[in-house]
């Protein structure tokens, strides 16, 4: 937009007013004199470039170019002072917002007399105060590894590194099937058929793309060649669009049945973790254990941090972008698990949980993003390049791939900016920590300890337009960009593209 533009839009009249959480509608005026300016401009632009038989170029008429290019002509003025208008309308009333806005300039008439009026709604940042971020108390468990913890482990390790096997009889908990998975919602007469696919028995299972509760219940007991039915509700945030807040109906019929056969311990085995024999093994898996409990007591920390910024910050959420966050948490999940050097199976494993994420986990996690986000814009905190290229180094050596081969894979998929959001969160807590009040307390005896819960990573694949950070943020399809996941600079350096402006080709 030129400056004369700009001025010229600024003589509009303009009101914001609240549409819901996150939203903000925005109505605006367009004086009379603008719109007689804008279409004098048109069709001086259009004189001097019109070939029209029977005059030289730049001679023609305007009534006869009225006449012969008035549709098109106003249908461009028309989508110029849309664009104009609410490019300015967001800058002069410093809408923060997330999503670019969209207008159905289909709706919108050049009026021949009078004022242009239109109105639309935009997604905004929610707006709240942070809580006192120095002296948070937080409790953390010292790291003991007893020779209990390092037998378990190591038939863990043997479990891992075990191969499933056929397996006469009926079917147990734990055994993986192969099965065809047949699927039909509410709303559509067509049922969708899945030859040949994996069901691990679980409490929470996956028969296709479906999850199904209780799973084991439904399987245990069976055997090859038996069909069973289920029927379950998916809510309306499930990764998979289509089935979201539907019915569907799942039927399992088995073809094969498999039991995971542990490894023995052996030279193998003992060869993964650099021992010659099993004292060797005990020591490793010693050392690795009282690393993962330092990491867990960190996580834990962590934890607390993200309750206390939970409980202590009260807004609203963008409700549109509650369900995309579903994405997002398997995607940036997906890093974490990288990052912590898991087996393939391990990460397999836990990606198939990850995917259940319920609504309120999706509502929390996009919680702390927009709280993340406030707290780095507090502190000044950002993401280098050096930190990035770091991380990805590190991930590769896990992985045994080439650095510059993971990161190009990770530019492709979507990745790369999910990893800059995660390190600038792990930045953020750190800074928390540093002036935390923090208590150790003694690691509780086995029988006292509680089921550990999943630690919900807040991420998002945020809306269309990231907001301050990368143009989201939580492992899918790799998925794109969320709104809440666009990068300050992109914000900064992308003026609003609304349809008119598409249309109008700015």
């Amino acid at each position: 937009m030129t400056e004369e533009q700009e001025k010229t839009a600024s003589n509009n009249t303009i009101s914001v007013a609240d549409a819901g959480p996150c939203r903000k509608k925005v109505s605006i005026e367009i004086p009379e004199e603008t719109i007689k300016k804008a279409t004098d401009e048109q069709y001086q632009t259009l004189q001097k470039d019109a070939l029209v038989p029977g005059f030289r170029k730049g001679r023609a008429p305007r009534k006869l170019l009225e006449k012969r290019f008035g549709k098109d002509t106003t249908e461009q003025i028309k989508l110029k002072l849309l664009a104009n208008a609410s490019e300015t309308a967001i800058k002069d009333q410093k809408i923060d917002y997330l999503r670019e806005p969209e207008i159905d300039y289909k709706k919108v008439e050049l009026p021949a007399a009078g004022p242009m009026k239109f109105e639309f709604e935009v997604e905004v940042r929610p707006e709240f105060d942070l809580p006192p971020l120095e002296g948070i108390e937080l409790t953390k468990t010292k790291a003991r590894v007893s020779e209990s913890d390092v037998d378990k482990e190591i038939e863990q390790i043997q479990k891992w590194a075990g191969l499933w096997t056929p397996k006469d009889g009926k079917i147990e908990n734990g055994d993986q099937l192969v099965a065809d998975v047949i699927i039909k919602t509410e709303d559509d007469q067509q049922e969708e058929k899945i030859e040949n696919t994996q069901v691990f028995v679980r409490e929470n299972g996956f028969a296709g793309p479906v999850l199904v509760k209780d799973l084991d219940k439904l399987l245990i007991g069976s055997k090859t060649g038996d069909t069973k039915e289920t029927t379950v509700d998916i809510p309306k945030t499930y990764y998979v669009e289509k089935y979201r807040g539907k019915n569907v109906q799942v039927k399992i019929t088995i073809k094969d049945v498999k039991w995971l056969k542990p490894a023995e311990l052996g030279p193998e085995l003992f060869k993964r973790f650099e021992a010659s024999n099993v004292s060797e093994l005990r020591q490793r898996v010693q050392e690795s254990l009282t690393g993962k409990l330092e990491q867990q007591a960190r996580q834990e920390m962590n934890t607390q941090l993200y309750k206390y910024l939970l409980e202590k910050t009260n807004f609203d959420l963008p409700l549109d972008i509650v369900a995309e966050q579903a994405n997002a948490v398997l995607q940036r999940q997906y890093l974490n698990l990288l990052r912590m050097g898991l087996a393939k199976e391990q990460i397999i494993e836990k990606l198939e949980d990850l995917k259940a994420a319920s609504d309120q986990q999706a509502k929390e996690e996009l919680k702390i993003f927009f709280v993340i986000n406030k707290i780095s814009e507090k502190f000044a905190i950002e993401t280098s390049e050096e930190e990035i290229n770091g991380y990805i180094a590190q991930m590769a050596l896990s992985q045994n791939q080439r650095p510059e081969h993971l990161r190009q894979t990770m530019e492709r998929s979507g990745q790369l900016s999910q990893l800059s959001l995660q390190i600038r969160e792990d930045k953020c807590l750190a800074k928390l920590l540093e002036t935390a009040k923090i208590t150790e307390v003694e690691q509780k005896p086995a029988a006292e300890k509680k089921p550990a819960k999943e630690t919900k990573k807040v991420e998002t694949k945020p809306p269309k337009k990231e907001v301050k950070e990368t143009k989201e943020a939580a492992p899918k399809k790799p998925a794109g960009k969320t709104a809440a996941q666009k990068s300050d600079k992109d914000k900064k350096e992308t003026k609003p593209k609304t349809a008119a402006k598409k249309k109008a080709g700015k």
